[in-house]
């Protein structure tokens, strides 16, 4: 788009100076035909005359090129005005795309403020939960591991006091206190070490 402006510019410029050439042309012929006049038909205080039957008529190639001059400014205000019009159609689409990424950044601000909302109520649940266990008697928490998945109690167990955890172990069935055993080593092994 900017290098579609520049040329338009640079096709102005030249045309402009294509136009000045011409007059400056013109005014010198105009003048050479008036330097050949004697001095009293160029006063205009001795006799009335007609400025314009001093100047001699332009040539089929000059109006030709007078012409074809007009056009093309013609045609570069045209372009003028089609790229005008476009950079008014961009500017409106800059618009909508900003306002739409506004909110769309809103939206996203949002969605991160009530996952965060909903992780840490979850966190606290686990946590009220672990406190739960933590209190019960061994063996009545111990039921409870017994029916829960491995990976599901594991999570509990990783997050309770060291003495509650190994009272409830010692409750376990030694396949449940094993396979809870493995997950819970498990978790941290693909973990990077340094």
């Amino acid at each position: 788009m900017k290098a579609f402006f520049i040329r338009n510019v640079k096709r102005l410029s030249i045309t402009t100076l294509i136009v000045i050439l011409l007059i400056s042309a013109l005014s010198r012929i105009v003048s050479a035909g008036l330097a050949g006049l004697p001095d009293e038909a160029l006063d205009p205080t001795d006799a009335p005359y007609d400025r314009n039957a001093l100047l001699c008529p332009p040539s089929d190639e000059v109006s030709m090129l007078i012409t074809q001059i007009g056009q093309r400014g013609e045609d570069l205000t045209n372009r003028e005005m089609t790229v005008a019009l476009r950079e008014q159609d961009i500017a409106v689409a800059r618009q909508e795309i900003e306002g739409a990424l506004a909110r769309l950044t809103e939206a996203e601000e949002k969605l991160a403020a009530r996952m965060q909302q909903s992780s840490t109520a979850a966190d606290s649940d686990v946590d009220q939960l672990v406190r739960v266990y933590e209190g019960m008697k061994p063996k009545e928490a111990a039921v409870l591991f017994e029916a829960m998945e491995p990976a599901f109690a594991a999570g509990f167990l990783t997050r309770m006091s060291a003495d509650a955890a190994s009272a409830l172990f010692s409750n376990l069935s030694p396949e449940k206190a094993y396979a809870l055993s493995v997950i819970m080593a498990g978790r941290n092994a693909n973990a990077a070490k340094e």
